[in-house]
C-alpha cells in the first residue's frame, strides 16, 4: 500500500460523495487507500459512507465524539500506507495536493510535507485574524518556523505519523511533535477552498484551549527529558530570595526591631516553601519520566539508521 489518507469526519453528511469523487480523481494513478473515521456523527455521516463505500475504503467509527486529535490518531493506527496524509473531511482541503506533496517529500528527502493554505478562504476576524496571531505566538514559543499550524493537510512517512503521540487537542502542535521526533519537514502552498455544507466546528473559543496545550507544548518540548531544570531552577531561586529574606529580618531582629508586622517576614516565609515544594516537584518529576520510559522499555532518543552493523 503506498498511500494512507486518513479523515476525521464529524457531521459532514452532505461532504461525503464530493469529497469521495474528489479523492478518487486525485488518487486515481496512485495506489492508495481512504480511513475515515467518524468522530461521533449525529447525522447521516456513517450509513452515507457505507453506502459509498469501495473497496479501498476503511471506515472507523468511534462510540462518541473524542475530537479531532484522537479521532486522527485512531485512523493513523488503522492506516497501512508507506505514506500516510491527514486532511480535513468538509471540502476545505483539496485532495488534488496530495501527489504534489507526495513528490516534494521524495525529491527533498523528506519525512513530512506540511499544507500552508494560500489564499485562505475562511472569515476575516473570527478565523484569519484569530490564526495569524495564535501561529505568531505559537512560532516565537516553540522556535519552529511553520507558517500555518492550522492546515490538517500533511503527508507523512509512515513512522512519523505512527510515532507522533497525539492525545487531547495537539493536532495544532504537530509540526513542534515532528520536531521532537527529530523528522525533517517543510511547508509547500496547498489550496484552500470556501466551505459548502455545514458549520464549522471551530471559533473564538478555542483560542484559550490553544494556549493551555501550547504552555503543556513548551514544558514539553524543552524539560520533558530534564524538568528538574525548569523546576529546580525556579524552586532554588525562590528558595534563596526566601532565605535571604528571613536573614535580613532575623539580623533585624537580633537588633532590637520589631518584625512581626512586617509583610517582608511573610513574603519571604512563602518563597521559602515556594523553593521546597518546586524543588520537591521537580524530584517527582524526574522520578516519573524515569518510570515512564524505564517501565516501557522506551528509550529517549530515536535511531535514524545505523551504518556498518552486521
Amino acid at each position: 500500500m503506498k498511500l494512507s489518507v486518513v479523515i476525521p469526519v464529524m457531521n459532514e453528511e452532505e461532504s461525503i460523495k464530493p469529497l469521495f469523487d474528489a479523492l478518487h480523481s486525485a488518487l486515481s494513478r496512485v495506489e492508495h487507500e481512504i480511513v475515515l473515521v467518524d468522530d461521533g456523527s449525529s447525522d447521516g455521516t456513517v450509513a452515507t459512507i457505507e453506502a459509498l463505500r469501495t473497496p479501498n475504503v476503511k471506515l472507523v467509527v468511534l462510540n462518541k465524539n473524542y475530537g479531532q486529535t484522537t479521532a486522527m490518531a485512531a485512523g493513523i493506527a488503522e492506516a497501512e500506507g508507506e505514506l500516510i496524509a491527514t486532511m480535513d473531511g468538509d471540502l476545505q482541503n483539496d485532495p488534488g495536493d496530495i501527489p504534489m506533496m507526495m513528490q516534494y517529500l521524495h525529491d527533498h528527502d523528506l519525512d513530512v510535507v506540511a499544507g500552508r493554505r494560500a489564499g485562505r478562504k475562511d472569515g476575516m476576524m473570527l478565523r484569519k485574524i484569530p490564526s495569524a496571531i495564535a501561529n505568531a505566538i505559537i512560532r516565537n514559543m516553540t522556535d519552529v518556523h511553520i507558517r500555518d499550524y492550522g492546515c490538517t493537510l500533511k503527508v507523512f512517512k509512515q513512522d512519523v505519523a505512527k510515532n507522533l503521540g497525539l492525545y487531547g487537542e495537539l493536532h495544532r502542535f504537530i509540526p513542534v511533535l515532528v520536531q521532537l521526533y527529530g523528522a525533517k519537514m517543510e511547508e509547500v502552498d496547498v489550496r484552500h477552498h470556501a466551505r459548502k455544507f455545514g458549520t464549522s466546528k471551530y471559533g473564538i473559543g478555542r483560542t484559550f484551549k490553544v494556549l493551555s496545550d501550547l504552555l503543556f507544548m513548551v514544558f514539553f518540548q524543552k524539560y520533558s527529558q530534564r524538568p528538574m531544570h525548569l523546576f529546580g531552577t525556579l524552586g532554588f531561586l525562590s528558595l534563596f530570595i526566601g532565605l535571604a529574606m528571613n536573614l535580613y529580618l532575623l539580623t533585624v531582629k537580633i537588633l532590637g526591631e520589631d518584625i512581626g508586622s512586617r509583610p517582608l517576614l511573610s513574603l519571604g516565609i512563602i518563597l521559602t516553601f515556594i523553593g521546597i515544594q518546586l524543588i520537591t516537584t521537580g524530584f517527582i518529576a524526574e522520578f516519573i519520566m524515569r518510570t515512564y520510559y524505564e517501565s516501557q522499555n522506551k528509550k529517549p532518543y530515536i535511531i535514524r539508521k545505523i551504518v556498518g552493523k552486521h
